[in-house]
């Protein structure tokens, strides 16, 4: 995606609020928003943020068990599925 089709000033983002939020649901598409030339903001959808957080979310978990395995702190499959079955309340 070129963000430089999605840049637009602040001014535009003041005089076009309605468009603007109606395009951000159905494009789907970022918009970069500048003040004094300069970008400083980034507004998008609530559905596309909503990804993006479960993205990162998922992705600070693969971040976590990389850690663990580096550190050493695993176990072996067979004891983390018999530990979990000891556990079960039925």
């Amino acid at each position: 995606m070129k963000y430089s089709t999605q840049i637009k000033p602040i001014s535009y983002l003041k005089a076009n609020a309605a468009e603007i939020m109606r395009e951000l649901s159905e494009q789907r598409r970022p918009l970069v928003i500048t003040q004094n030339g300069e970008a400083k903001a980034v507004i998008q959808d609530v559905v596309s943020y909503e990804e993006t957080q479960e993205t990162l979310a998922l992705l600070k978990i693969l971040a976590l068990g990389n850690r663990q395995i580096e550190e050493g702190r695993v176990v072996r499959a067979k004891v983390a599925f018999k530990r979990l079955r000891g556990q079960r309340s039925d």
